[in-house]
């Protein structure tokens, strides 16, 4: 999954970089309210996390201009905890916020959980045959046993798996799974399909030949 920070604190959006990325995220970052609003109108992402307090426009401008054309899932992040301002960014077009200080595993569980809303997916775990994927600990099993997939196997099988019954094409797949800083997409994203199917079964994915892949929900 691809996610935008936009943060113009530097130590802070080093450290949401570097969790994000260590969860298997493709994070993206911005430091102004104008380059935020930029990526995300420019690039398709599966969630924003949005600082209000930003140079140049803040981050409630940036969010009532992005509403104006895309529903890209928001996670506010504030210093001010006020009822009004938590009010002004539900109204604006805000999904969540978390109030700052705040603990990085509680930013990344509202994130998780906003992704799956997004997809229309309530419960955290997915059965799709004998592969149950639990996307809030990001761990697979087969038919019981646990299977070791890296992080941006997990994050494919994940993006599947929330886009199972339909086409996923390879520019999709490129979009939300690799960031700005990744230059190696030529095989790479063959190789990740190569060893899910042998971890979880070669008919698990289906490719659609010149198109990109899909899942079956009927398995």
């Amino acid at each position: 999954m691809r996610v935008l920070i936009v943060e113009d604190e530097p130590d802070l959006l080093g450290s949401l970089l570097q969790a994000l990325r260590e969860d298997g995220y493709a994070a993206d970052s911005a430091e102004d309210g104008e380059e935020g609003l930029y990526k995300a109108e420019s690039y398709e992402y599966d969630a924003i996390l949005l600082d209000v307090m930003l140079p140049g426009i803040d981050g409630w401008e940036v969010l009532s201009k992005l509403r104006k054309t895309k529903k890209t899932p928001v996670l506010i992040l504030t210093a001010r905890d006020a009822v009004r301002d938590r009010v002004k960014g539900l109204d604006t077009g805000a999904d969540d916020y978390v109030v700052k200080p705040f603990d990085i595993d509680e930013v990344l569980a509202r994130l998780r959980a906003l992704i799956r809303r997004s997809a229309s997916e309530a419960q955290p775990r997915l059965a799709i045959g004998e592969v149950l994927i639990d996307m809030a600990a990001r761990t697979v099993t087969l038919r019981g046993e646990v299977v070791t997939l890296t992080a941006r196997e997990y994050g494919l099988l994940e993006f599947l798996a929330l886009h199972r019954g339909k086409l996923v094409t390879r520019t999709m797949l490129y979009e939300h799974l690799f960031d700005e800083n990744d230059n190696t997409l030529s095989n790479l994203l063959d190789v990740h399909v190569s060893n899910l199917r042998k971890k979880l079964g070669h008919d698990f994915i289906t490719t659609r030949r010149g198109h990109g892949y899909s899942i079956d929900p009927a398995l």
